[in-house]
This record gives structure tokens, sequence and C-alpha cells, in this order.
């Protein structure tokens, strides 16, 4: 069974100046396509789509480095997002000064082929990183995207071979702070705190006005936790044939004093990873409502009075039920609950939790 993928691959650096070239180009058939809809509407009220704006474009790649698709492509995405946003006029993309977008690319199946190691384009060669073996996937549609440091990607959808999972266990995940997740076998994903760690720098950077640097900060910040939370993520999928993980949602707790803890955490981002793995390992997912999970006792599934409760209890982190006696680590008690939840093993689940 096949499925699509997503790959992604650094361009070498000494073909930076071309593709900014190109990218500036795309910004000029954007900005084209932009005014030329919002004049339509204005004078006319219509709403151009993007066959209708491709009768302007006929041609322009005659005067311009990019290929027919390009241009074909940036009018389709200009009207998706106009009628996504409901706007008669999207922003206009800059390429120069501290206010220029970034670079973006696109192309359709068959405008980029892998010809003697490296990716033919629009009739350039570009050498990239290929860390995925590039020469055994025909490229399908895809685009090269700059990120914030000016370093460009190369992004390509393939097709390819959709894996089985050969496990046959099942594991629960509680998310928290002092540990970012927790399974119900004792594995934890440790908080690092890798932007409190950086946080000195990063404020001495952007007070010198150092714009480079201050890039470079967010981006070790950024791929710092990306690189554990794939490892982590990687393994689960890797060992398990259903994944149930607590549905914590950050955003509320972004409002609070905790909001640099919750946001350094990377909750969302760890279950998107997760999300997307399983679907590709043919794993099961879920998201299971974790009300209560942390007091319930994963033994006998009772309330006792010896539970850790409210605000005052986060720094509980071990507790014995007074019930059936079990001495419980607070997260794993709770992971085992999401487990037992996404089981249904007790019966019509914890009661308290519903």
């Amino acid at each position: 069974m096949k499925q699509t993928r997503t790959l992604q691959i650094r361009v070498k650096d000494k073909h930076s100046k071309l593709l900014d070239q190109l990218a500036s180009e795309v910004n000029f058939v954007w900005n084209y396509c932009n005014e030329l809809s919002y004049r339509a509407w204005r004078s006319r009220q219509q709403w151009l789509t993007g066959y209708d704006v491709q009768k302007y474009t006929k041609g322009a790649s005659k005067e311009l480095k990019l290929d027919s698709t390009c241009i074909q492509c940036i009018s389709e995405e200009h009207a998706r997002r106009r009628k996504q946003f409901k706007r008669s006029k999207l922003r206009w993309r800059v390429s120069k000064g501290s206010r220029r977008s970034l670079g973006w690319i696109p192309f359709k199946k068959g405008a980029a082929q892998w010809v003697n190691g490296q990716v033919r384009y629009a009739g350039f060669a570009f050498s990239v990183w290929d860390s995925y073996g590039l020469s055994d996937y025909p490229f399908r549609a895809g685009s090269f995207s700059q990120d914030a440091r000016g370093r460009w990607y190369f992004n390509v959808a393939v097709q390819v071979e959709k894996p089985q999972t050969q496990a046959q266990t099942a594991v629960g995940i509680d998310l928290g702070l002092k540990d970012v997740a927790t399974t119900s076998d004792g594995e934890q994903l440790k908080n690092q705190r890798i932007y409190r760690s950086h946080e000195k720098a990063l404020a001495d950077a952007q007070r010198a006005g150092k714009k480079g640097r201050v890039r470079a900060i967010h981006a070790k910040i950024r791929n710092t936790r990306k690189d554990a939370q794939h490892k982590f993520s990687t393994e689960l999928v890797k060992n398990h044939a259903a994944i149930f993980v607590g549905n914590i949602k950050s955003k509320p707790l972004t409002q609070t004093k905790m909001a640099k803890s919750v946001l350094d955490a990377g909750w969302h981002q760890l279950k998107t990873m997760l999300a997307y793995k399983c679907d590709s390992a043919g794993v099961v997912f879920k998201a299971i409502d974790e009300k209560y999970t942390t007091q319930t006792c994963s033994a006998c599934g009772s309330l006792p009075r010896s539970r850790p409760k409210g605000i005052a209890g986060l720094g509980i982190r071990e507790w014995t039920c007074g019930e059936c006696g079990v001495h419980h680590d607070r997260d794993i008690n709770a992971a085992r609950n999401i487990l037992a939840l996404g089981h249904q093993r007790l019966d019509g689940g914890i009661p308290f939790l519903h």
C-alpha cells in the first residue's frame, strides 16, 4: 500500500543567490495576481479564480526565469488563500528589507527531476544534501522554501510504501512540565528547559541588535527540541501498536504564569509528531480526556483522600493510595489511567473521568 510523504532536503548555500532571484520573481507574480484580483473585485465585483488569473499570466515564463507550472501554482495558491481568508486583497510579498517575505518557489509534478545527483528545475541544477536517496523516488509536486536564516530547502512529495507495525502492545502518555512526557511503561522525555537555558544569550543578542545571532539562537532552540521529540516519538511508534495521549490544551495555560514553561515543553508539536507517525506506520493514535487521571488510583480506580489535588498538589510527585495501599509515581499513574481509558479496560472507563 502506497502513501504520500513530503521530504525536506537542504539545498547547498552556493545556490542561494539564484534562488533569491527566483523567489523575487515569484513575489512579482504574486503581487501582480493580487493587484489584478483586487481591481476585478473593486470595479466589477468579480471574484477571479486561479484559472481566470492564468489567462492574464500566459506567456510570462518567456520573460521570467520561472517555468510555466510555477506561475500556475502561484495564481492557484493566491486564489485559494483569498477564498480561505475571505479577503479582496492579500498582503504583498516583499523581496527586500526588514519586512521581506521568506522565499517560496512552488512547482507542479514533472517540473523537477533528479539528474546526475542534482535537482534539475527550470533549466538549473541544484546540489542538495541528499539524506533520503532521492534517486529512489519519482518527484511529485513541491517547492523550494527559505527559513529565517536565509537557508534554502527542497520540499517534494513522493510515494512510499506504507509500513505496517509488528508491535502488539499499547502505551499511555501523560504530558507535563517537570517531564514533557511520561509513559505508562515508565519511560520519560525529560524537560531540557531549552528556552530557559538560552534565554540570557537571546536577551543579550536582542539588546545588541544582532538579528542574525537572534535567529541562530531561536533555530538552535527549535532544532534541539525537535530532535529530542523526534527520537522519543519514533521509538514509541516503532515499539507499540496503539498510543493514547492526554488531551491537555496548551493555549489556556499560556495565559498563566506557567506560559514560558508550557511553550518550552512543546506539547502540541509532540502530539503532531505522534499523530502523523502513527498514521504512516498503521499505529492507533487517540487523544484521551485526562480529567482526574492524576488523582485516580490506577490500581483500584478510587479517588482516595491521599491523592494530589489542585494547584497545591502540583509539588506532590509520589503518593500512596489510602484505599488499596499502592504507591504511585504521579505521572506514571496518570499515564496508566490514560492507557486504561484508551483500552476501555475498566467497566465503562474510570467513572470519575466522564
